[in-house]
Order: C-alpha cells, then structure tokens, then sequence
C-alpha cells in the first residue's frame, strides 16, 4: 500500500486557507471584550479549531471531490498529481472531521454545534448529492459564512461563554454577506474546467467582468452598512477608520475590473486584506461598546 508523504497531506490541508476563519476568530475573541485569565488554553483550542481543523478539512474534502475538476485546472495538486495517492484524500478528510468534532465537543457545547454546522457545509459543499458549489451563489454563500461569521460567533461564544449579542451578531452576519464576494474571486482561477464540468460559479454563469462588478459591490455594500451601524452606535473614530479602509478598496477596484482573471489574485492581497482589517476596527468598536 502506497502512503502518502507529510509535506503531501500539509499541501492537501492549505495552511494559507487558514487565516481567513482564525482571522475571524479572533476578531469574534476581540469584540466581546472579556478578560483572557484562564482561558487561554480555551482560546488556543478555539483558534486550533478554527483553521487547522475545520477549515483545513474543507480543504481536504475539497480536493477530494474536485479531483476531477483538478486534473484540468491545477494537475499539480496533491491528488491529481499521485502524491496523495488511492482513497488516501476521502480517508484524511474523514479523519480530519472526527478530530474536529472531538476539540469543539472538549471546548463546549455551543461550539460543538456550531462546528457541527462548519463542517456540515464543508461536505455539503463539494460532496454529492448536494455539491452546493455546483452554483455560484450558494456555494460561495455557504462558503462565505464558514469562513467569516461562523469563526467570529464561535471565538465570541469561547470568549464569553455565552450566545454573543446582537450587534457582534449584526457584524458578522455583514461581513460574512461580503465575503460571498472574496469567493466569487476566488472562482476566476477555475473558469474553464468549471465551465467544461458544469459548475455554474459565477464567472461562469454571468462572464468575467460581470461577476468582478458583482463581487466588489457584494464587498463594498455590507462595509457600508457597517460604517452606518458604527456611526450610529456612537463609534465615530472606528466608522472613519473602516471608511477610510473602504475607500483604499475603491482605489484599488479599477485594476481588478480591467482583468478580473489577471488580477484576482492581486486583490486577494491588497483589496481582501484592507477588507479583512476593516473586520477587526470594527470588532474593537465593539469592544468598546460592551
């Protein structure tokens, strides 16, 4: 029996796909606002679950049930390329699921379940008969919350201890609204095995440029009504400063929409993080609000 090699599985589990849900995390962690004494082996779970595990088993589930799709768009991939070699993929997002579970059951019973949901979506979202990314818009939906509101509920609910209130709930549920459209970017990389296997992402479905326009108005409106909500509650100097992160993004657009396929990757870097600091200003305006 052939096994595959460490450095094979640790490509499989995209340890750069972690950031976006620890990044979430933290920014849920920051927006309560509680003391830190003695829960830091709470928190460092929390974050452990966050990336290296929920997430990295989307990923090994991912390229499981793409494996096809692979072969045409990234042949190079750990699966299509042999060096995950048999059922190994399927078997290592078996595992992955289990061990997932069993650290969010350890930290509590509102983070079992809400990583009950995460990896729910997970399978759902590449497995048959589901396959939810088979269309753009509620795979990247599915996606999008996996990744940015349902890490910010969990590291406020393992911060506080409790369901987190109905702001922090507000904002993630915005920021998750936006993220659908750092998937959609996200999709300019797989237009044509997508368009030759039938999956209807959204360059597929609309074209290029009309799903770049899309994706940054999908970015930018959530940002809005979070830059409304903050001046509202009173957070001035926190609403200039997403504002002002908001307008770096609009400078950065034009670029992005003359090639969308060129240049996703670099808005991904640039765009995405000013988008994603923007999420941490505003989880310390909620701090200050509690």
């Amino acid at each position: 029996m052939s096994y595959p090699a460490p450095s094979a599985v640790l490509t499989l589990l995209k340890p750069v796909t972690w950031f976006a849900p620890m990044w979430a995390f933290a920014c849920g962690a920051v927006s309560v606002g509680l003391t830190t004494e003695g829960r830091w082996p709470v928190i460092f779970a929390g974050v452990l679950l966050a990336g290296p595990l929920v997430c990295a088993t989307s990923q090994a589930v991912n390229d499981w049930f793409d494996r096809h799709v692979d072969a045409i768009n990234e042949p190079d991939r750990p699966i299509p390329s042999g060096r995950i070699p048999g059922t190994w993929g399927l078997w290592i997002g078996i595992f992955w699921t289990t061990l997932s579970m069993l650290v969010a059951l350890w930290i509590g019973i509102e983070v079992f379940f809400a990583a009950l949901v995460g990896i729910a979506f997970a399978w759902a979202y590449s497995a048959p008969p589901l396959r939810l990314k088979k269309n753009g818009w509620i795979g990247n939906a599915a996606v999008a919350v996996c990744y940015e509101g349902l890490p910010w509920l969990t590291g406020a609910m393992v911060m506080a201890a409790a369901v987190p209130n109905w702001r922090i709930v507000a904002l993630a549920g915005l920021y998750s609204l936006g993220a659908h459209g750092i998937m959609t970017l996200n999709d300019f990389k797989a237009v044509s095995g997508d368009r030759e296997l039938g999956i209807r992402s959204l360059p597929v479905q609309l074209g290029v440029g009309a799903a770049a326009r899309l994706a940054c108005a999908v970015m930018v409106v959530p940002q809005i009504v979070v830059i409304a909500l903050l001046i509202h509650w009173g957070a001035l100097y926190y609403a200039a400063a997403v504002a002002g992160l908001l307008v770096c993004q609009f400078l950065l657009m034009p670029r992005l929409l003359r090639d969308p396929e060129k240049y996703a990757p670099w808005y991904n870097a640039t765009g995405t993080t000013l988008y994603v600091i923007g999420m941490l200003v505003s989880a310390f305006a909620l701090n200050g609000l509690s």
